[in-house]
């Protein structure tokens, strides 16, 4: 397989961070989900809009899994008041890793996985922290591989 670069993505990227979320998003949750929740969720959480506030926001980034020109996966990483539940000022939230369906078992997860661990280390926060959906056991078993434990619960939307 060919190199996997990582690359941080900017506002000029934002129709493909728009394709990239919708495709990976509909492949892992459409089979455990109504047309109707998953058209409304593709639409609202992969509008312009969201997309275009959520790459302005200092305390988030994002980041593409890319072989060549193709993105294949990518990540969202948050700190302080941008996390999704601001459990702790100096820690760091992976919102998202997602990769495409025929990219799965290549390693690329683990590429981005350790991109937010570097992240962490210069941004020196005390602690990495996630949320994954109890029906999604592909991700709880790469987050279990990589030293995760579960310490609580939150709602999934």
């Amino acid at each position: 397989m060919e190199t996997i670069q990582v690359k941080k993505v900017s506002i000029n990227d934002i129709e493909e961070l728009r394709k990239i979320g919708r495709q990976t998003f509909l492949d892992t949750f459409a089979a455990s989900n109504s047309d109707e929740n998953m058209a409304k969720y593709l639409e609202e959480g992969f509008s312009l809009e969201k997309l275009t506030n959520e790459l302005n926001n200092k305390n988030s980034d994002f980041y593409f899994a890319m072989i060549g020109n193709n993105t294949i996966g990518y990540l969202k990483l948050n700190i302080g008041q941008s996390q999704t539940e601001l459990l702790y000022e100096k820690a760091l939230e992976i919102e998202r890793i997602y990769v495409l369906k025929e990219y799965h078992g290549k390693k690329v997860g683990q590429i981005l996985y350790d991109k937010a661990l570097q992240i962490a280390i210069l941004k020196n926060v005390d602690f990495i922290w996630l949320g994954v959906w109890e029906e999604n056991p592909r991700a709880i078993n790469f987050y279990k591989k990589n030293g995760f434990v579960e310490f609580d619960t939150h709602i999934f939307k």
